[in-house]
């Protein structure tokens, strides 16, 4: 990982002291060599969607960050054999992201698949402690986009999106439910991940939100009970055990 190009890293000690990455602010200037969009997905695991919307979107910048290096490596390697410039990785925390990227530097979020930390709010990704990390990089009213397996985290996060009237661009509680029968799912939806054919293959519905994220406004959390999911999501059940579940 060290030896590669597209992947970056910056010590968390010289983040606690304060300390930002040299790049911040010059993304498109120092790597990207272009004033193009920079779009970031944020626990992106083995980096395919960062890949493949990179490969659809040429027009556009896209940044995967994840903490554990050992799965973006896959990710950073097909982007060097396909030789995309558009693309690189960053491996931290996202609570980090100021340390990365300057105030209004990103256009775009995308949330793939994350747990939906059913039983700890403060660790959703889409919770008001999340959004706050991503206003400090994101342009005002940047789109976030929320891509889930996960019934809780879909309904949570259109709770919160309701509570604080939001934006909403899109909002499909089945991605695939019209497919075939005239409609044609939208280029970014239909990159399938590893996790995602596996949640199809179990008859789980796909489902996607996309909204804006306003500066100014001061966001609060929405106050409802929502039913846990009946499986457990991304990241909480081995490869060997969804095999066994067919």
């Amino acid at each position: 990982m060290a030896q590669m190009a597209n992947v970056f890293e910056f010590p968390f000690e010289r983040i606690l002291k304060g300390e930002s990455f040299d790049l911040k602010g010059l993304w498109r200037e120092k790597i990207f060599n272009n004033q193009n969009s920079i779009i970031l997905e944020l626990g992106c695991g083995r980096g395919e969607y960062t890949v493949e919307l990179a490969k659809i979107f040429p027009e556009n910048n896209y940044i995967g960050i994840d903490i554990k290096g050992a799965r973006m490596w896959s990710g950073a390697t097909q982007a060097n054999a396909l030789g995309l410039k558009n693309v690189a990785f960053v491996r931290t925390d996202i609570q980090n992201l100021n340390a990365f990227f300057g105030k209004n530097e990103v256009d775009e979020i995308w949330l793939t698949f994350p747990d939906p930390q059913m039983k700890k709010q403060r660790k959703r990704l889409t919770s008001t402690i999340f959004l706050q990390y991503y206003r400090n990089v994101l342009k005002d009213n940047g789109i976030m986009h929320l891509k889930t397996d996960s019934n809780f985290l879909f309904t949570y996060t259109n709770a919160l999106v309701e509570k604080n009237s939001l934006p909403i661009i899109a909002k499909i509680d089945d991605i695939y439910a019209g497919v075939g029968a005239g409609y044609a799912l939208p280029l970014p939806l239909q990159i399938k991940t590893y996790y995602e054919s596996q949640w199809l293959a179990r008859n789980i519905t796909i489902k996607y939100i996309e909204f804006l994220l306003p500066q100014k406004q001061q966001l609060q959390g929405p106050e409802i009970e929502i039913e846990f999911d009946e499986y457990r999501s991304y990241g909480r059940q081995k490869r060997s055990e969804i095999m066994k579940s067919f």
